[in-house]
């Protein structure tokens, strides 16, 4: 077991972790921070989704010690407590989160979109989402949600 110190939602977090510890364990079982699932574990689904340095990355893939440097942010971390953010919002007015699962990890997928896109296509929105795996919606309402973010 090794200790390593992880910097989470902007905040420091002591953790105690073997060398094959994923980052979505830690999250989930030692930090308490839900939000990202635990789907297929394979990196397809994209339920587990994080920010890395601000770029999209799957926490099922990332070993936690390996993100000792690294600033991540969860779902948990991306608005202010008891306020959405605008694209959580029009998400939720375009009835685009269904069961929820999901969620999460398209949230963090369109962010990251708009971050480095703040007035993506429909085609670029598509393709941020090619990850993210959603078996409720069709994608319809949350590609029409981030479009309406995007372009007002």
């Amino acid at each position: 077991m090794i200790d390593i110190t992880l910097k989470v939602n902007g905040s420091e977090q002591a953790c105690r972790v073997d060398g094959m510890t994923t980052l979505l364990t830690v999250l989930r079982e030692q930090l308490l921070l839900t939000g990202s699932k635990r789907g297929c574990d394979y990196g397809i689904c994209g339920a587990c989704s994080v920010l890395a340095d601000g770029r999209l990355a799957r926490s099922c893939l990332l070993l936690a010690a390996d993100c000792e440097d690294r600033a991540i942010t969860t779902i948990e971390g991306v608005a202010e407590p008891d306020r959405l953010t605008d694209l959580q919002q029009a998400l939720v007015d375009a009835g685009a989160v269904q069961c929820g699962f999901c969620t999460p990890g398209i949230v963090l997928a369109l962010e990251a979109l708009l971050d480095v896109d703040p007035k993506p296509d429909e085609t670029a929105v598509r393709t941020a989402l090619g990850g993210n795996l959603c078996r409720c919606s069709g994608y319809g309402a949350i590609v029409d949600a981030a479009l309406k973010v995007a372009h007002g």
